[in-house]
């Protein structure tokens, strides 16, 4: 079989594979659309024509701002059979940043999901000149074009030129540009990194390589998606997953998502590490509801798990025990994913070494990559029967990694971006003349395989010289079933400290466990102040006292991508809470 070399020839290799009835599946409005084949193939050559009939050219820049759906894939590929970039903006993105994007992208059109979401943006959009937008699920404005209508638009053209897609898409080669991808970026304005058609497709073919199930045999089975396709991990994945003849079923709210998972019974998911944390510690709470017998067998099962090691083989005497957890409590807790799925790649940020351990104990594979935009994105991911805890993986096939004298991580491949749009000052302080990419991450190699310490702009040095990483204990910090989220604070000061932002549902359990009424004023009260204590001293255990937290402040309200303390990928804006977080910061060193 040959190997694509292009976005469009892998999923058009992959489709014919695909032998369950269903290429996409979307759930709208609570109900799960499914589209087979022929649709979603009608609907992508009907969509470019219509594109083209609006005066879309090779190399024109469209805009995609919509949830997971089918027709975000089928927008996606109209746009590159036209040769055509797009540009995907995150639906949870400020106004300010999108009109920024489309703006400095200078997209000629702009594709939006909802009447919300263009509501959000219309204002800003008012300053962009010249711009075509359309709405999937309708028109929302005068002069918008509605999904429905472009498809009539591209019936009309396919009419009148025939043969015009064809030659079209025969024109799209390896090196041309097939999306701008604007990072989110804790700091500073974004920047549209641009990546090729080869540059994700070489992603694909590698990562395909390090499928922990058995992709060949079991092509019956379906996808669950939830991250955002505007993310390059999940969409390289939907790819991925289309070459390999798998249907993708994507969740509509996120809220949702063990409902989603029980119906759809997935064999595979990707995910970001706080999902798998929440369900970690959901799972562990879960022993304070039950009481008698049923408590003891599912503590003793829960704590077998926690002392798992994906490293150390189990003895003879270890099997037995862990057979009769799977018949006992295992088995259960697979039942909430759905009772098939094999494995969750776990992507976007470190796993903690508890959580990794946890769930391949239960009986789901479980093992995290490492990637970023700017590398299509995966450079290293787990191999199965390689697992190591608090490991990224090996690189994959046609990746080189160098670790720079300063420990940062440097990066070579096909899968290395072309360079910032129309910032090559940006560009070059991060790609070498010989073709390194500088990853702005800290980590090492052992025995083949990558660990990342930190990012190399948020290690923090005390006044006393010591460095700290501060993810690594804020990851340990909110591994706790009482704790949300964490930030560590401590550059330039003597000694660390953490803001510690509550999980009020679970600390509302303990307090109901415990035989007392839930007060209305958690953060101000001391027994949930010598609950979190006892947390942060047992994370304190097996840290340097360097890096130990000396002092902690309580915050109720969770930080978010809405109020601005989270990047639309969940990572932290440091600067962000620590302006809005000033006085309990002074407070702490005072």
């Amino acid at each position: 079989m040959y190997a694509p070399t292009t976005l469009l020839a892998l999923v058009d290799q992959g489709l014919p594979k695909n032998v369950t009835g269903t290429t996409v599946a979307t759930k709208r409005d609570g109900e799960w659309v499914q589209m087979p084949r022929a649709e979603f193939e009608r609907q992508v050559e009907l969509f470019a024509y219509g594109l083209h009939a609006l005066g879309v050219k090779r190399g024109d820049r469209v805009a995609l701002h919509a949830e997971n759906s089918a027709e975000w894939l089928i927008a996606d590929l109209a746009i590159l059979s036209l040769g055509a970039v797009d540009v995907p903006i995150y639906t949870t993105q400020p106004a300010d940043q999108i009109e920024y994007i489309v703006s400095n992208a200078e997209a000629k059109v702009y594709i939006v999901s909802s009447k919300t979401l263009h509501a959000s943006v219309a204002e800003v959009l008012g300053h962009v000149p010249g711009l075509t937008v359309i709405g999937i699920r309708g028109s929302f404005a005068p002069g918008m074009a509605a999904w429905q209508d472009v498809l009539a638009k591209g019936e009309a053209a396919k009419a009148a030129e025939p043969g015009f897609l064809a030659e079209s898409r025969a024109q799209v080669k390896p090196e041309d540009l097939a999306t701008l991808i604007y990072t989110s970026g804790t700091t500073g304005t974004p920047k549209g990194v641009m990546l090729t058609h080869w540059n994700l497709a070489s992603n694909v073919l590698s990562s395909i390589e390090r499928m922990p199930w058995d992709i060949e045999g079991s092509r019956g089975e379906k996808i669950l998606s939830y991250l955002p396709l505007s993310h390059v991990f999940e969409r390289m994945l939907a790819y991925l997953y289309l070459n390999v003849g798998y249907p993708v079923w994507f969740v509509e709210n996120f809220e949702e998502m063990l409902k989603d998972l029980a119906f759809v019974k997935p064999v595979h998911f990707s995910s970001v590490p706080r999902l798998l944390e929440k369900v970690y510690a959901a799972i562990h709470a879960k022993g304070a509801t039950l009481g008698g017998a049923q408590k003891k067998i599912f503590e003793w099962g829960i704590g077998l798990a926690d002392r798992f090691d994906v490293e150390k083989p189990l003895g003879l005497g270890e099997k037995i025990q862990y057979a009769l957890a799977d018949a006992l409590v295992f088995k259960k807790v697979r039942a909430l994913f759905g009772g098939r799925l094999e494995a969750i790649t776990s992507g976007g940020a470190a796993l903690s070494k508890e959580v990794m351990n946890f769930i391949n104990a239960v009986g789901i594979f479980c093992g995290q990559g490492y990637g970023l935009s700017e590398t299509s994105p995966v450079i290293a991911v787990y191999t199965k029967g390689k697992l190591r805890a608090g490991s990224v993986g090996e690189p994959i096939t046609g990746v080189e990694i160098r670790i720079a004298d300063d420990g940062e991580i440097l990066v070579r491949g096909p899968n290395v971006m072309q360079g910032y749009f129309k910032m090559p000052e940006a560009t070059a302080e991060v790609l070498t003349a010989d073709g390194w990419f500088k990853t702005g991450d800290v980590g090492h190699l052992a025995d083949g395989k990558l660990f990342i310490t930190d990012r190399k702009k948020e290690l923090m040095k005390l006044s006393t010289g010591k460095y700290i990483a501060p993810q690594p204990i804020e990851r340990r910090l909110a591994a706790s079933v009482y704790i949300e989220q964490a930030v560590v604070i401590g550059n330039s000061r003597q000694f660390c400290t953490a803001l510690v932002v509550l999980d009020a549902v679970a600390v509302g359990n303990w307090f109901k466990a415990n035989g007392g009424e839930v007060p209305g004023d958690l953060a101000g009260h001391p027994r949930v102040r010598e609950l979190i204590q006892r947390e942060i001293d047992q994370v304190n255990t097996d840290l340097p006292h360097w890096e130990q937290v000396k002092k902690f402040a309580l915050i109720t309200r969770p930080w978010s991508i809405e109020t601005g303390e989270l990047t639309p990928t969940l990572k932290i804006k440091r600067r962000v809470i620590h302006e809005k977080h000033a006085d309990e910061i002074q407070t702490l060193y005072a």
